[in-house]
This record gives structure tokens, C-alpha cells and sequence, in this order.
């Protein structure tokens, strides 16, 4: 065990039972994006009385330490989520190795193809996790190489999001209070215009300006709603610089050319846009809905009669970017018997607790939570639940990280600095083939 690690663990153990060596408390790290909110979630106890991701996860957290028999204890380490990845991979060189870790699915094959994570199909079946709960995506999304490596936990996917006093300004809101939304590109840019003319306001909001690629996630979804593979399954080929490709980037450079989208939003000022009332639809994913949903209801914001939508098939089918969250257990040579066990106790009680995270608006990837009274009960749901058939993922290859971040830049380009769709569209498919040769 590295030296740092293990004298910390022997002081842990000495202040919990004032004697080194007869320890009757385990520490394991946990190691995780979603913010920092402890002014708000420090001290509540119990996820249920928690809202948002943040607010959820460290209640989870929370209130395992204060629940569980083992005398384990969850220590959280919160990362930046740009940095998150890096950070990560950090640890296996400086020894502070996290023994529970978020992981995204794209990510997967990066840390389990280098070896760097812990099988848990024996772990699962010794602490009683049920892996065919588990919908197959999900389970899918947690495989690599035929070994299980994770929990899945959520499936997200982009959502509309929507201002309905807005809307129905705009005219845009049916007799059954249903909300009128494009369904060719044509009449997304014509209805954007009609919206912009009746409100004075933008008709859509989304982050426009960093690394956080939101319109790149809905150029994907456009491209599987024209029936085009963007990454074959195999992982080897792209289908980027095409004419389905150009169309669907031609809609979207339309979208900020015709001023129907501020191209000065960043993350949180697209949220920000939106709760203030500044924008008739907010493109983000399923993990903002609880936010919005308790922000709309506190009177707080301008938003006030909030509705969510699935992304519908303006090219096609409604087909949708989608990914997973998983708790992954990073490989230590350090661990003790202890810890790996204090570990897989938190990973089958974040396991048993997935209907609180399914709150924040993620899909739920158990079919036990999927079918309970519960969650049919939480609100929203079944305005979107045609999202969890629609959701499509990226095949899960080496380096997704690496190829969403090249395609955001070569994408944002078109309405940062004027691009032509198809200088764009040239300048992510010699991105992205550069990744996928190096990737062999």
C-alpha cells in the first residue's frame, strides 16, 4: 500500500477507536462530479428529503454513513466535471486510488481495456446486487469485453424543456394543453421565427460556448433520426462530412443565423436564461427536470408552468443522444479485504436507493423501479418516457472523451466564428478518423 494512503487510514483508525490496530471502522473514498453542495445537502440525512444531483448524491452518501452495520464510512471527493477524467487517471500514479468512482459509459473501455478496473460480476452476487433488474441497455452500457465492470445507474438523454406561458404566447400550445413542436426543420425555423415575433424573446436556450458540446449531442441525434451511424459499431468508421451530416448542421448554424438561440450562453447561463423566463425552450438533458420542476413550483423563478418533452423527430424518428452513469470500483493493489467489502456495501446501497436518483429526472435502469407506483408518480415522467426507447448511444470505443471534445470545437465553429457547415463538417471527420487510426 502506498505510504501517504496507508499512515491515513492508520490515523482514521486510531481516531475512531483511540487504539491504532483494533479498528472497528472502515474508511473508503468516493470519488465524484455532480458539484459541491454541502451548505445546502451536508447535513441532510436522508435522500428522499434532497433535490437536484448534487443534492441526491451526497444525501445518498450521507445517509449510508449514518445507516450502515459495517462501520464503514464514505469519504467524498468532489471534482470539476471537465477535469474529472484527468484527475482520475492521477490517482493510480499518486496512490490516492478512490475505491468507489463515477464513470461514464462512454468512458468505460479507457480505464477497463487498460486493466484499471475491478471485475464486479462475483462482487454483485456476493453483496446480492440483481443483475437482471438491470434493462439490457443499461447493462450493455456497463460491459466491456463480456465483463461487467459497473453499476449502471441512470440512463440520461437531451430533452426539451419548456416554458408553456411562453409558448402558449406564441400560440403554440394545443386545446389539451399539449405543446405544439416542430417536426421537420422547415418548421423549426419558421416556428422559431413566429415564437421571437409574438414573445420578443429567444426561442430556444442552450450552452453554446464551452466544452459542454450540447449541440453536438442534438447534430448526433439528428444524424440517427436520418438513419446514419455516426460511429460504426465496430468503432473504425465515421459518417461525419456527409450530406445527412451537412443537413443536420445546416439547421443548426440556421438556428443562431436566424437569432433564434443566443450564442452567448454558457452552461449555467443557459439555465439561468431559461428560469428567467428569456427563452420558450431549454435543450439540456433529463438530469434537469427535478431542478426546474422545484424551481417553477418555489415561485422563486419567471418560469412558472413548466413541461418537458422527448426531442422530437424533426429529421425522422425521435431518436436521441443518450448516455449512462455507473459506479465503477478503480483497481488498488492497496485495498484491504475491509475496504473492498465497505465498498461493495455502498455500491449495493446506492443500488437499493436508485429510484432517489431516478428523482433528478435520469431514466432508472432498474425495471423494478421502471414498474413501481413511484416513479410512475414523479413529475414528468410519462411526458418523456418514450426517451428511454428513443435513447441512442454512441458505440462504446477507446477515447470517446477525446472525439466529442474535437467535434465540439470543429461544430461551434459554425456560429462562433461563421464556419460553413461543410468546413465544419470536413474539420470534425479528419478529427475524429485521426482518433479512431491512432484508437487502432
Amino acid at each position: 500500500m502506498h505510504h501517504s494512503k496507508l499512515l491515513a487510514r492508520l490515523a482514521l483508525a486510531t481516531a475512531l477507536t483511540g487504539v491504532a490496530g483494533t479498528a472497528s471502522a472502515v474508511e473508503i473514498s468516493f470519488f465524484r462530479f455532480f458539484g459541491d453542495c454541502q451548505t445546502d445537502y451536508g447535513t441532510v440525512m436522508k435522500a428522499a428529503e434532497a433535490n437536484g444531483e448534487c443534492g441526491i448524491i451526497t444525501a445518498l452518501a450521507n445517509q449510508f454513513n449514518a445507516e450502515n452495520t459495517i462501520g464503514a464510512k464514505v469519504v467524498t471527493q468532489t471534482v470539476d466535471w471537465g477535469a474529472y477524467y484527468d484527475q482520475l487517471t492521477a490517482t493510480y500514479s499518486t496512490g490516492n486510488i478512490p475505491d468507489v468512482a463515477v464513470m461514464h459509459s462512454s468512458v468505460l473501455p479507457n480505464f477497463s481495456d487498460r486493466d484499471l478496473l475491478v471485475p464486479l460480476a462475483d462482487g454483485f452476487a456476493k453483496v446480492g446486487i440483481d443483475t437482471a433488474d438491470f434493462v439490457p441497455a443499461a447493462l450493455k452500457n456497463a460491459t466491456t469485453n463480456d465483463t461487467l465492470y459497473a453499476l449502471p445507474y441512470d440512463l440520461h438523454a437531451l430533452l426539451f424543456h419548456v416554458n408553456v406561458d411562453l409558448m402558449a404566447q406564441a400560440g403554440f400550445v394545443n386545446e389539451d394543453g399539449s405543446i405544439k413542436l416542430p417536426t421537420s426543420p422547415e418548421e423549426l425555423i419558421s416556428m422559431g421565427k413566429e415564437f421571437k415575433e409574438k414573445t420578443g424573446k429567444f426561442y430556444i436556450a442552450t450552452e453554446s460556448q464551452s466544452s459542454e458540446g450540447m449541440m453536438v449531442r442534438l447534430w448526433e441525434s439528428f444524424m440517427w433520426q436520418q438513419g446514419v451511424d455516426v460511429l460504426s459499431a465496430d468503432g473504425k468508421e465515421a459518417s461525419i462530412a456527409t450530406p445527412e451530416g451537412e443537413k443536420a448542421a445546416a439547421l443548426i448554424k440556421a438556428i443562431y443565423d436566424e437569432g433564434l438561440a443566443n450564442t452567448a450562453l454558457d452552461y449555467p447561463g443557459a439555465e439561468q436564461a431559461f428560469l428567467n423566463g428569456e427563452a420558450g425552450i431549454l435543450i439540456n438533458g433529463t438530469w434537469g427536470v427535478d431542478n426546474y420542476d422545484s424551481q417553477a413550483k418555489s415561485g422563486k423563478a419567471v418560469l412558472k408552468n413548466y413541461a418537458v418533452a422527448n426531442v422530437p423527430g424533426i429529421f425522422g424518428a425521435p431518436k436521441v443522444w443518450a448516455d449512462s452513469h455507473m459506479w465503477v470500483m478503480p483497481k488498488d493493489e492497496g485495498r484491504t479485504p475491509e475496504e473492498t467489502e465497505a465498498a461493495l456495501a455502498f455500491i449495493k446501497f446506492l443500488n437499493d436507493n436508485n429510484f432517489q436518483w431516478a428523482r433528478t429526472g435520469h431514466l432508472s435502469v432498474r425495471q423494478s423501479v421502471i414498474a413501481s407506483p413511484e416513479f410512475a408518480a414523479l413529475p414528468h415522467r410519462s411526458d418523456f418516457a418514450a426517451t428511454a426507447e428513443n435513447a441512442t448511444a454512441l458505440p462504446v470505443v477507446q477515447n470517446q472523451r477525446g472525439i466529442f471534445s474535437a467535434m465540439t470545437t470543429d461544430l461551434n465553429a459554425m456560429w462562433l466564428t461563421g464556419t460553413e457547415p461543410a468546413d465544419a463538417l470536413a474539420a470534425m471527420q479528419e478529427s475524429v478518423d485521426q482518433i479512431l487510426r491512432r484508437n487502432r
